[in-house]
């Protein structure tokens, strides 16, 4: 049973369980009727604005990196022995956690 849990097996097993299972969700949502009031973006009854949320891309990336900084670091904190050994490593995830949020 663990071979099934081996990632080139499921991988070759989960791509076509995904293919059926999307090509049902087809077959129950029925047929396709576009129309221009589907198409248009609602706002409670306001104007859509025309204007970006966002400035940027910069403030993702910063989150995106805090994320991905403290979910690896904590990934090879855990996985490892706890030991003197991992205190540098330690250090430089917290340097860089309070890098990020500074800005």
């Amino acid at each position: 049973m663990e071979i099934l849990l081996s990632p080139p097996l499921a991988f070759l097993l989960y791509i076509p369980l995904v293919l059926i299972i999307e090509r049902l969700g087809k077959v129950l949502a029925g047929p396709e009727n576009p129309s221009p009031i589907k198409e248009s973006a609602y706002g409670s009854g306001e104007e859509a604005p025309v204007t970006a949320a966002a400035p940027g891309y910069r403030p993702f990336f910063l989150i995106a990196f805090f994320f991905a900084i403290l979910h690896l670091g904590m990934l090879v904190l855990g996985t490892g022995e706890f030991s003197a050994a991992i205190l540098p490593f330690l250090l430089g995830l917290i340097l860089a956690m309070i890098a990020l949020l500074l800005g």
